[in-house]
């Protein structure tokens, strides 16, 4: 009887009411759907790196902007695998790194939580952070499949070693390259060692002492970037490299080459006037030898470099001399674990956390060194605890691949030590030892296959470097 009575009061459904409550299920389904949706994109657009394929091409967009997307151990963790995965997968021809914002591709490493770390006695977990970044810095050096770092922005430390071993690096108008190590108390890390003693003459030991700055152009002239693009056609090359059916670095190239800015005109190379001063002064082995031949310049170049390697770490100074000499005989692997080892000693030191806090923490900008001065630094103590003293767990790399040059240096400008050759007949297809400016500049820039900028540069060191004989002929000057 209750059941026939429920049913007997229960009202029947139209077919439109029905419906209507399906719609409504449908409705709710869907909006759950989409909240869902928002929220997981939500999630991925707040991700520290984000990972994005379009045709044939992978990209790592650092994605820290407010922090200049300053580089730590969960990027890199993020990073590093994904990596291996694209460059194992036959689907994906070329890789692409930039950064997030207007200002920046990678300001740095994110040292405050490094040394942070190390001060609360974790130094295995500090160390953990250089260890992987190193790592990834190395797989980058060694990847099969194409890589392109753009660096349209401020470029430093962390960021650096994301980009300056790759086979690509395009500069903008706002590219802002420095290595300033010296300063917060460390040293030219991410394989400094390597990049370093392999640019023109002393000029990486110059940039990696006083942490001098580059901007744009003056990087691809410097040897740091291989490519200068104006930001505003970096989209149009994105979607150009995608399109792109190849893993191979030449097709790569060439179709860079298309996007490349001709050259500024009037422009000048920033360390031009002084670059003799700087091969002169800081070609001695010990930081003593330099100072004293920047004592003896007496220029305002010299003025103003001698205000800054009394300014910043002596340590730090001694150390990064010995890692670029070291590092110009040792192979790319054999550098990183240098610099791991040098990266352990420099946690258990005083100069780093105090430079971290003065400039970075507290920004009272008066760190307070230990030994205060260069003359304290003791040549024989430094290198028995910082480079003889090896580390029990030698850093681990992904692999065994390593190199003392870099094999895809042709894409960059040609350095001086290959304009060189080409002056004194020792390359081939330089023709005849007589050759004038113009025919020199010719010769290289046949061999760069008519590379945009080669013929700038080529003027530039000539200007510096060679002398004309009573017939004409151009001699090279030591």
């Amino acid at each position: 009887m209750l059941r026939q009575a429920v049913r007997m009061t229960t009202p029947k459904l139209s077919p439109s009411a029905v419906a209507q409550g399906r719609i409504r299920a449908m409705n709710n389904w869907l909006g759950a759907r989409v909240n869902m949706s928002t929220t997981a994109g939500k999630e991925a657009i707040e991700a520290d790196v984000l990972h994005r394929k379009h045709l044939s091409s992978r990209t790592f967009v650092l994605n820290r902007p407010k922090a200049l997307n300053a580089l730590n151990l969960s990027m890199v963790r993020n990073m590093t695998p994904q990596l291996q995965a694209w460059d194992a997968s036959d689907l994906c021809k070329v890789i692409v790194i930039k950064g997030a914002g207007e200002k920046a591709f990678c300001a740095g490493g994110d040292v405050r939580q490094v040394v942070e770390l190390a001060n609360a006695g974790k130094h295995n977990e500090a160390l953990d952070f250089f260890a992987e970044e190193y790592k990834l810095n190395h797989m980058i050096a060694t990847l099969q499949t194409p890589f392109v770092a753009i660096l349209d922005g401020i470029t430093m430390g962390g960021g650096v070693g994301l980009s300056v071993h790759a086979p690509f690096r395009i500069a903008t108008e706002k590219t802002l390259f420095a290595m300033p190590e010296t300063n917060i108390g460390l040293f030219p890390d991410v394989g400094g060692s390597f990049f370093l003693p392999r640019l023109d003459g002393e000029t990486g030991t110059y940039l990696g002492l006083v942490g001098t700055r580059l901007k744009g152009i003056d990087t691809v002239y410097a040897g740091i970037a291989t490519h200068y693009v104006p930001s505003e056609r970096l989209a149009a090359l994105e979607d150009r490299l995608a399109e792109l059916e190849t893993k191979n670095h030449d097709v790569i190239n060439m179709a860079i080459e298309d996007f490349v800015s001709e050259p500024v005109h009037g422009h000048k190379y920033s360390l031009s006037d002084d670059r003799e001063a700087i091969d002169r002064c800081f070609r001695f082995n010990t930081i003593e030898e330099i100072i004293a031949a920047l004592e003896k310049e007496g220029t305002p170049f010299a003025a103003k470099t001698l205000t800054t390697l009394r300014t910043v770490s002596p340590t730090s100074l001694k150390v990064t001399l010995q890692q670029i000499r070291e590092g110009a005989n040792l192979g790319i692997a054999d550098c990183f674990r240098m610099e791991h080892q040098l990266s352990r000693q420099f946690l258990s030191g005083h100069d780093f956390s105090e430079g971290v806090k003065a400039l970075l923490i507290e920004k009272t900008n008066e760190p307070k060194w230990v030994p205060a001065t260069v003359e304290e630094v003791d040549r024989e103590k430094m290198l028995g605890q910082y480079f003889r003293n090896q580390a029990p767990v030698p850093l681990s790399l992904s692999n065994t691949t390593t190199w003392k040059q870099y094999p895809f240096r042709r894409y960059g400008l040609p350095s001086e030590e290959e304009i060189r050759m080409v002056v004194k007949g020792e390359s081939a297809g330089s023709g005849p030892l007589q050759l004038t400016t113009e025919e020199v500049a010719d010769v290289c820039v046949k061999k760069s296959g008519g590379k945009i900028g080669v013929r700038e540069k080529v003027q530039e060191v000539l200007s510096r470097k060679v002398t004309k004989n009573a017939d004409g002929e151009l001699k090279w000057v030591n």
